[in-house]
């Protein structure tokens, strides 16, 4: 196939760009900066600005996860601005290409698997989640959900569209852990407010795997919860990860704190939802890496 992905560059999309390649797959990249991609991408991959400008080489399928980072300032209006145009206009680039495809009478893509993220669910206090769970109503639903609807616009072209709403993403060189281990290595690291919230996360590895089955199995479609199946909350994370280290975790962060700091995106650090991947599970899909001790071994060594 040709796999079209938005976002190929970052870091779930440097761990699947390969895999696609190393199975035969002819791999396209959407990014703002190319030649940068190019350099962080396998030899052989087409990187271009726009999905737009592979009209003339169309993909089979597509892969979105475009996104400025939630938690990389303060939500300000005009960041909030950011985060959502970034996704929307990311998302809407490959409905755009379906229909120039579908107008030109050329070969529409037969699926997308769009980017979501845990925040869909909003915060569920202690009640486990699946993806019947209705969402609480907060600044990070509306964004998913808004997200989700703008992929959705690609089944008017008769795409299949499977949304994975993804957890924390753990692994080496990036994601969650990246800003964790510095202050837990040096024995500063503990749990945030109460640390009851919970922390849905999922193995980098688990997650292209994921991706790559909801591309191959033609009968799924909708949401998906992606994250391992055993989430964990904040102060049994914050426990783990320091014992993986062989460090104490004796400094906890007060809420007012993390208030004071960030202010409304605080609340990705102090609220959480015990998300569970009801439907991957039951359509078969097996995790390699279950728990978190198993994961964090893993990538710690």
């Amino acid at each position: 196939m040709r796999v079209l992905i938005t976002g190929g560059s970052g870091f779930v999309g440097q761990r699947l760009c390969p895999r696609l390649a190393e199975a035969g797959h002819r791999v396209q990249v959407v990014s703002r900066d190319p030649e940068a991609a190019r350099r962080r991408l396998p030899e052989g991959v087409d990187v271009r600005r726009s999905a737009l400008d592979f009209v003339d080489t169309p993909p089979d399928a597509l892969v979105n996860l475009a996104g400025e980072s939630i938690a990389a300032k303060r939500w300000s209006d005009s960041q909030k601005e950011k985060l959502l145009d970034s996704r929307l206009n990311a998302t809407r680039e490959l409905v755009g290409l379906c229909e120039q495809l579908q107008q030109t009478g050329a070969r529409v893509p037969g699926v997308l698997v769009s980017a979501s993220a845990m925040g869909y669910y909003g915060d569920q206090g202690d009640r486990e989640v699946s993806e019947e769970t209705p969402p609480h109503d907060e600044f990070a639903h509306r964004l998913c959900r808004r997200w989700e609807e703008a992929a959705g616009e690609a089944e008017a072209f008769g795409v299949r569209v499977a949304r994975l709403r993804i957890g924390l993403v753990l692994d080496q060189g990036g994601g969650s852990l990246q800003k964790m281990l510095p202050p837990f290595r040096l024995g500063l690291g503990g749990r945030f407010g109460t640390g009851k919230q919970f922390m849905p996360w999922i193995h980098r590895e688990d997650l292209v795997r994921a991706i790559l089955f909801l591309l191959e199995r033609d009968d799924l479609e909708g949401a998906f919860n992606g994250s391992a199946p055993r989430p964990v909350t904040n102060a049994e994370f914050t426990r783990t990860l320091a014992k993986q280290l062989g460090r104490p975790a004796l400094f906890p962060v007060p809420a007012i704190v993390l208030e004071t700091a960030f202010g409304e995106m605080a609340r990705l650090l102090l609220t959480g939802a015990d998300m569970r991947p009801k439907r991957l599970q039951e359509a078969g899909f097996e995790f390699k890496f279950e728990t978190l001790e198993a994961a964090l071994a893993d990538i710690l060594g």
